[in-house]
């Protein structure tokens, strides 16, 4: 996915005033912009833009109110509403630098195929707030846009062969190693889950390995759910359930925007990414409820839903990663209703073996305005995994609370003293909103980068 031009410009040129107001502060309003104000009979409410004309008709600026503590998503509404001109800030003195551009440059995203055909409406352009700190913020953004376009990929374009591509063109001279595991590989090494999961498709599966950073640096790994296409599998997803499945591999988009803001911002750790890039499909050679699986770490799995293939796959790479005993663990995917239910679309839930690490990271997830929720590692419920022929069954058979119960499935697979974040996560934006357009969504990556640049000494952001 090649890099996309920013709405954000170095020179000011012919660019026109902005005047930014706090809600419920409104004295420093242009005496023009307010005569313009009453005669449409416009209220300065919070997100609103006023572009404004000067004494001859033309548009002279504009003014938008933003709520008393701002956030990306505030600046997110202007790029797409104001006229596609040229504007710099009027007076930035209390505003944060960073959270003007990223917001303003995330406002102008939209998916690749309605990019293209509306290119006669180009948004609204800034010139780049003098403090912004400018690779931090063409980081982020274009981590988020890489997330979201590798979601929104149509499945027949992106399978676990294109995923794996994209993963080595994102990082090739960038000084990362990366392998990429064939289906012969992965029978060789005991990837036995990913190939029960994968066994239905035409399309085989692929684990991509992706290493960077000094190796005297703290181990951070990233495991992401990478599947390409989730019929379901024999226990068949019906219409509304199948319609955007594209997005399973969410997990998967989200660890590689992330890794590519730890690449671009120097974190100075040691960076491990592992993906089962897989499509779950259906036929005769497909994965059957009641099938048993030896898992990768050697437990043996009962297949109860093979609809509940994401625990699967990703509880393979979870063991290889504690094999390494790293410094943190972290595996992100669009893994349960259950989560959905829970939280409602736009906050993503997260589990931690770790009080201090669940804090901090709550904190991160507030402070970068990425939303997150801790649901509890609740031990009782472990025994609702209990198989009869296998060491567990990868489905409660009273499924209800199923965020917990898939978090406790892939638990087994991690060390107990091990510092692991789980987040389960939806994805996708079910409505469009100002720099959040009806779509894939990089949920969770911001935090999770908030949280890293904090506890690995590059510093919090908003």
């Amino acid at each position: 996915m090649p890099e996309r031009a920013l709405p954000l410009d170095e020179h000011d040129g012919d660019a026109l005033p902005l005047h930014v107001v706090r809600e419920g502060q409104l004295d420093s309003i242009p005496d023009g912009a307010r005569r313009w104000a009453d005669a449409l009979g416009f209220g300065f409410n919070r997100g609103r833009v006023l572009p404004f004309p000067g004494a001859r008709e033309e548009l002279a600026g504009g003014v938008v109110v933003v709520p008393e503590r701002d956030s990306v998503w505030d600046w997110a509404a202007m790029p797409l509403t104001l006229p596609p001109r040229r504007f710099r800030l009027q007076d930035p003195a209390g505003f944060d630098a960073d959270v003007v551009a990223e917001g303003w440059a995330l406002g102008s995203y939209r998916p690749d195929v309605k990019r293209r055909a509306s290119e006669s409406r180009p948004p609204a352009r800034l010139v780049w707030p003098k403090m912004a700190e400018r690779g931090r913020v063409s980081a982020s953004v274009q981590a988020t846009f890489l997330a979201r376009d590798l979601i929104n990929a149509p499945p027949n374009m992106l399978g676990p062969l294109e995923l794996a591509d994209a993963c080595a063109r994102l990082f090739e001279d960038r000084g990362a190693c990366i392998r990429v595991l064939d289906e012969r590989q992965l029978a060789a090494q005991g990837y036995a889950g990913i190939l029960a999961v994968g066994a239905g498709s035409p399309r085989p599966p692929r684990v991509i390995d992706l290493r960077w950073g000094d190796a005297t640096h703290p181990r951070v790994t990233l495991i992401g759910k990478g599947v390409c296409f989730d019929t379901g599998g024999l226990n068949l997803k019906n219409e509304t359930g199948m319609r955007h499945m594209k997005k399973d591999m969410g997990g998967a988009a989200i660890v590689l925007g992330l890794a590519h803001m730890i690449v671009a911002r120097q974190l100075p750790v040691h960076l491990r990414v592992l993906i089962a890039a897989v499509e779950n499909s259906i036929d005769g050679t497909a994965m059957r409820p009641g099938d048993v699986i030896t898992t990768r770490a050697g437990l043996t799995v009962e297949i109860g839903n093979t609809d509940a293939e994401g625990r699967v796959v990703m509880c393979e790479l979870l063991a290889e990663a504690d094999a390494e005993s790293p410094d943190l663990l972290v595996d992100v995917a669009t893994l349960t209703v259950g989560a959905r239910q829970a939280l409602g679309p736009d906050v993503g839930a997260y589990f931690a073996a770790r009080d201090d690490t669940a804090e901090a990271f709550q904190q991160a997830a507030m402070t970068a305005s990425d939303p997150m929720w801790r649901l509890p590692l609740h031990a009782p419920y472990r025994k609702r995994i209990d198989s009869e022929v296998a060491d567990l069954v990868n489905i409660a058979t009273n499924n209800p609370p199923g965020a917990i119960i898939a978090a406790l499935f892939l638990a087994d697979f991690v060390s107990k003293d091990r510092d692991w974040l789980h987040l389960d996560i939806f994805g996708w934006n079910e409505a469009s909103r100002p720099g959040r357009p009806a779509g894939g969504e990089a949920t969770g990556m911001r935090a999770l980068m908030a949280y890293l640049a904090t506890r690995y000494g590059d510093g919090p952001r908003r």
